[in-house]
């Protein structure tokens, strides 16, 4: 839940469920404590993927985790929680560059414990899965340490957010189409210049924004509701350079082709962008190997 995507060019198009595809879901914090003992997927079969490019994908299943195309280190971003892609060191080169896909099932009883957790309870054990996984399969070792480091806060600008409320009770049969051919409440599409989502929450919202802008968002918002969103912004390679407060006032960032992702989110969702700094969590790699196909 996909930014790691957005922010690599090898990626083209992402539709993520909220809950239900684990790369665009913004994933619990550090600190809350897993609510049953460690489940653990029953079978899983890691193979190198060396096709060379296009779509990524992570995604969950009730009973499983499927990857396609994608490195370690985007999985490591993914299982511990990291907003941005430059918070792990010590990682060796092929940790980035080689690409795996992954099939992995559960136990019925894993299956069961997890029906009965709350949705957040649920997605903080399978984060926590995921890490047992790169543990086995890689013999993947770290310890986290924290760094003061900058940091975005995401607040309502003045005059108010301008978000649509979602319909509870919309199927959103027109609306965007995951894997399966279906359309939910939760997808999300991402492109180089456009973002798109039928009832997310704010946290969906900060997380694609932590990525794209390879720098962590906080919440200030305030915002508990579900939202329909759709946000459109002029590509930049460089979408970070353009600091609110530090080299120029957000709403004039412009180009040719249309505002910067900072004017859009005022002028098109009420929202503003606000630089501050805070404690931000890292990873570091103390061992790793490359996994046996099996």
């Amino acid at each position: 839940m996909m930014d790691g995507w957005v922010g690599r060019k090898q990626w083209r198009l992402l539709l993520v469920a909220v809950g239900w595809m684990a790369f665009a879901v913004p994933l619990l914090g550090q600190g809350m404590a897993a609510s049953t003992k460690l489940l653990a997927y029953d079978v899983a079969a890691i193979r190198p993927n060396k096709s060379g490019g296009g779509m990524m994908r992570m995604m969950m299943s009730p009973d499983g985790y499927s990857v396609t195309n994608v490195s370690l280190k985007m999985l490591m971003e993914n299982a511990y929680n990291l907003k941005t892609d430059n918070l792990i060191s010590g990682l060796p080169g092929w940790a980035d560059s080689a690409h795996f896909d992954i099939e992995a099932k559960m136990d019925g009883d894993a299956v069961a414990a997890l029906k009965k957790m709350s949705p957040e309870e649920g997605m903080e054990e399978r984060r926590l899965m995921a890490q047992s996984l790169l543990a086995d399969r890689f013999q993947l070792k770290v310890h986290h340490e924290s760094k003061e480091l900058p940091r975005y806060a995401l607040v309502v600008a003045k005059g108010g957010f301008k978000l649509k409320e979602a319909d509870p009770n919309d199927k959103y049969t027109n609306g965007l189409k995951g894997p399966d051919g279906l359309s939910h409440a939760g997808w999300t599409r991402i492109s180089d210049r456009d973002f798109t989502a039928q009832a997310i929450s704010i946290s969906n919202m900060v997380y694609f924004l932590s990525r794209k802008l390879h720098r962590e968002v906080v919440d200030k918002t305030g915002l508990t509701g579900k939202y329909d969103i759709k946000l459109n912004w002029a590509p930049n390679e460089n979408p970070g350079a353009v600091i609110p407060g530090e080299r120029q006032d957000a709403t004039a960032a412009v180009t040719d082709s249309g505002p910067s992702i900072f004017a859009a989110l005022q002028e098109q969702l009420g929202l503003k962008l606000e630089s501050t700094k805070g404690p931000v969590d890292t990873i570091v790699v103390d061992h790793v190997e490359l996994p046996s196909e099996n």
